[in-house]
């Protein structure tokens, strides 16, 4: 194209003020479709004509008068030329205490039976980001009704922490078991990529009723686009948000913060974005602080936002860059072992390799103290595991590993608890101080 070509062009882009109704396709690439002549911006919405009515689809870059749109759904009967038009504002995320007890999708459309979604209030704009200097500091404990989790990695209000594992040692059951545990006001679960099997099963066996009572599940099944499950994420964190806002205490899991990212790999690829780590994109790892920064503590007369998200670690890698990058926007992270959770031991919680950045704001002296006590008479006992199996160790010759052989099968005991067991967090530090005052005494 020559210069003077661009420059007619540019002119009667300027003499056009007026912006053009609608559009068609040129060519569909993969999951992405290209259309030319609608004008529309980043994140709006558009009807694309099909053989079999309309699907909507979001914009999600262009180049030149190109847009890229990505379907919500399933764009069968799709034609060459199909008709593009821009369509009005969305309705946006209904938001409210009605939600409660609901399981809906990513655009807040409900998937149980018990009808139409009806709120007043809905989430009309992106919401603004909060002024760090306003947030209130983590200074109070939240009881998750987990024992490992209350008594060695105590978890404060507004607090944002990892929990990492690979498939099948028991991250749902652990969402579950901190759902019908907490003390929280109000409970968000967001369930993106899962398999439609689990989300049920989550709801029903793992959630229970009186779980779901008091919370919101967001479902974004693995059979939807990636745009579905990247809103899947946003919207639970957006209903969090609105609870946050009228001076609740809410927890927010988010399984799993690995999906949202390989969702907007998906999408940033599909465009043409170039990948970067490990065929991940820039754009991903601007976009996972930004979700994760949503949750915390409010301003003045506000609530807070705990916040837990499990991050899959491939082949049980922690070097993943997802991981990775995840640890370092997380306030601590929950390490699930596999060899824990083949030997039976649940909730498979590696208390070495997990860590609470802010519990020593958060609990008594003397509780910190009694945890550090059990956690090194505990890593004492992993290390000296092997001679002690074998037979090779000889009592007498550390104190420090008698003591672990001698209240091993104690610390076991209180480390593992069952799938409906709920531990308070008082009785969790009671038992704590004993364990640790039988750890000290000579």
């Amino acid at each position: 194209m020559t210069l003077a070509t661009r420059i007619d062009r540019h002119l009667s882009r300027i003499h056009d003020a007026r912006p053009r109704v609608s559009g068609h396709l040129t060519r569909v690439v993969g999951l992405t479709f290209e259309a030319v002549g609608v004008r529309a911006a980043i994140g709006s919405l558009c009807a694309v004509e099909t053989s079999i009515g309309e699907v909507i689809a979001e914009v999600v870059g262009f180049d030149d008068d190109i847009i890229y749109l990505m379907p919500h759904d399933d764009a069968h009967g799709v034609l060459p030329g199909a008709r593009v038009r821009p369509l009005s504002r969305r309705a946006g995320v209904p938001l409210g205490m009605e939600l409660l007890g609901r399981v809906i999708d990513g655009s807040g459309n409900p998937l149980d039976d018990k009808g139409p979604v009806v709120t007043t209030h809905h989430a009309l704009s992106e919401r603004q980001k909060m002024n760090p200097l306003i947030r209130r500091p983590i200074r109070e404990p939240l009881d998750v009704g987990v024992t490992a989790i209350n008594g060695l990695i105590t978890v404060g209000q507004g607090q944002r922490m990892g929990l990492f594992a690979g498939s099948g040692v028991g991250k749902s059951v652990l969402m579950g078991m901190m759902t019908r545990g907490t003390t929280a006001d109000v409970i968000v679960v967001g369930l993106i990529g899962e398999r439609g099997r689990e989300v049920k099963e989550f709801i029903e066996d793992i959630l229970g009723e009186d779980g779901l009572g008091r919370a919101v599940v967001v479902a974004s099944p693995a059979d939807q686009s990636p745009l579905m499950r990247l809103r899947g994420c946003e919207t639970a964190a957006q209903i969090a948000e609105y609870f946050r806002d009228q001076g609740l205490n809410v927890l927010l899991l988010l399984d799993s913060l690995t999906r949202y990212a390989m969702a907007q790999r998906e999408i940033a690829l599909a465009i043409g974005e170039p990948p970067a780590t490990k065929g991940y994109p820039p754009s991903v790892f601007a976009k996972l602080p930004a979700l994760v920064e949503r949750a915390g503590n409010g301003g003045p007369g506000q609530g807070s936002i705990t916040a837990f998200y499990t991050v899959l670690t491939e082949g049980d890698d922690l070097q993943d860059p997802i991981a990775d990058a995840a640890r370092a926007i997380l306030d601590g992270h929950i390490v699930l072992s596999r060899q824990l959770a083949e030997s039976g031991h649940y909730p498979a919680i590696d208390v070495e390799a997990s860590v609470s950045r802010v519990m020593p704001q958060v609990v008594s002296p003397e509780h910190l103290q009694h945890a550090m006590a059990i956690k090194q008479l505990y890593s004492t006992y992993q290390r000296s595991r092997d001679l002690i199996s074998i037979g090779a160790y000889s009592r007498g010759s550390d104190p420090r590993v008698d003591k672990a052989i001698q209240l091993m099968p104690l610390m076991d005991r209180y480390l593992q608890q069952g799938m409906l067991d709920i531990s308070p967090y008082d009785d969790c530090v009671t038992v704590l101080g004993q364990l640790a005052q039988q750890a000290n005494a000579r």
